[in-house]
C-alpha cells in the first residue's frame, strides 16, 4: 500500500539532493505535539541516511512534550551550528510562522512539509497535503512508502503528532489511513500509553488555575452558537502559569453542547492572541483568522493582532456571526 503516491518521486529526489548537505529542521513558534513530533522524526530519519541534520525551534520545547526529543540534536535559533545549513520547515503554514528572526536567517527554505489549508507553498520543494490531519501523518506516510527506517523514538514522535492534531482521534480529520499508519508506528515501537500519560497526566497546578479562570470568563454569543473566554493581561503571573498551559483550553468552550465555535482570547500589552475552534472544516476558521493577521486549519486556527480587547471582541464576534450566517444560507 502506498500512502502518498503523489509525493513518492519528489521525496526520493529530495533525499538524493540532501546527501552531503547540512540541514536544519525548523518548526513554528509556540510548538505543539505535531510540530515537535514532525521535527524530531524528520531529523532522525535524515540522520539515519547519513545526512547531517539538527532541529531548531524559535521557542523552548514545552515541558509536556520534551519526552519526544530522545537524543535528537536540538539547537537554539542563534546557535553558531546553524551557519551554512539549508532549512527545511515542518508544520508551518507560511514562512513567517517560525518568526521574523528565523525567516530572516533562512530567507530561501529548501523544503516544507505541512498540512495546513492556508499553506501556499513557500519553499523550493513543498510537500503539503491539506487532506491530512497532521504533518506527522504526511511524514509517516512518506517514510513508510520509501521503506525508510523508523526507530522507536521516531515512531513515538510521529504517533504523538498524529494523536494531538486529531484531538486524540476525535476530530473529523481522523481517517482509516490514520489508524493504518498508527498501527505501523506501534509496530515500530511507539507506545500509545506513554504518549497519553505524558501529554494528559502531567498537568501543572498553574494550568488548572488558568482553566478555572478561563471557564469563569466564558460568554455566549449568537444564540449560544459561539462561546468565548478571555485570559486577561497578567493572569499568567497571578496564577503561576506559563503560555504553554493554554494548550487545550479552547476545547472546553467548543465542547459545550450547542456551541459550534469556541474561542480563547489572551490579552497582552497592546496585542491580542486568539485561538479558534469549530465543529468541522466547513467553518473555515483559517479564513476568519486571516482577517486578523492569522491562519491555520479549517477547523482550528490562531491569530495575533495589535488591538485592545474592547475593540477586538466585537470585531471577532461580528466576523464569526457572519460566517455562521453564510453556513446557514448554504445549508438552506
Amino acid at each position: 500500500m502506498s500512502y502518498y503516491p503523489q509525493f513518492a518521486g519528489r521525496w526520493t529526489d529530495l533525499l538524493e539532493k540532501l546527501r552531503g548537505q547540512r540541514i536544519v529542521v525548523i518548526g513554528h513558534q509556540r510548538p505543539d505535539g505535531d510540530c515537535i513530533g514532525s521535527q524530531v522524526a524528520l531529523c532522525r530519519v535524515l540522520r539515519s541516511q547519513g545526512i547531517d541534520a539538527v532541529c531548531m525551534n524559535p521557542d523552548p520545547v514545552p515541558r509536556r512534550i520534551k519526552f519526544l526529543l530522545g537524543d535528537t540534536p536540538l539547537v537554539t535559533r542563534d546557535d553558531a551550528a546553524l551557519a551554512g545549513r539549508l532549512a527545511i520547515f515542518t508544520d508551518c503554514a507560511d514562512h513567517a510562522r517560525a518568526g521574523d528572526h528565523v525567516k530572516a536567517l533562512f530567507p530561501s527554505p529548501l523544503a516544507c512539509f505541512d498540512h495546513h489549508v492556508s499553506n501556499r507553498g513557500f519553499a523550493q520543494h513543498n510537500f503539503v497535503d491539506v487532506d491530512s490531519a497532521a504533518t506527522a501523518e504526511v511524514l509517516a506516510g512518506l517514510f513508510f512508502d520509501a521503506a525508510l527506517p523508523v526507530d522507536a523514538t521516531t515512531a513515538l514522535a510521529l504517533y504523538t503528532g498524529i494523536m494531538t492534531d486529531t484531538g486524540q482521534f476525535r476530530f473529523p480529520s481522523t481517517t482509516r489511513r490514520i489508524f493504518q499508519l498508527c498501527a505501523q508506528l506501534v509496530a515500530c515501537g511507539a507506545q500509545p500509553a506513554k504518549a497519553g500519560i505524558e501529554l494528559f497526566e502531567r498537568e501543572s497546578v498553574g494550568k488548572l488555575k488558568l482553566l478555572q479562570h478561563y471557564l469563569g470568563s466564558l460568554k455566549f454569543e449568537c444564540g449560544g452558537r459561539i462561546c468565548l473566554g478571555v485570559l486577561p493581561q497578567g493572569i499568567f503571573e497571578q496564577v503561576g502559569a506559563t503560555v504553554e498551559d493554554t494548550e487545550g483550553l479552547v476545547d472546553y468552550a467548543r465542547s459545550i453542547q450547542g456551541v459550534e465555535i469556541g474561542v480563547l482570547i489572551e490579552e497582552r500589552p497592546g496585542t491580542i492572541k486568539a485561538s479558534l475552534r469549530a465543529e468541522h472544516g466547513s467553518y473555515r476558521m483559517d479564513t476568519i483568522a486571516a482577517q486578523f493577521n492569522g491562519g491555520g486549519h479549517a477547523s482550528a486556527a490562531g491569530l495575533n493582532c495589535p488591538d485592545l480587547l474592547v475593540n477586538f471582541y466585537p470585531r471577532l464576534v461580528a466576523a464569526l456571526t457572519r460566517r455562521l450566517a453564510e453556513i446557514d444560507t448554504a445549508q438552506s
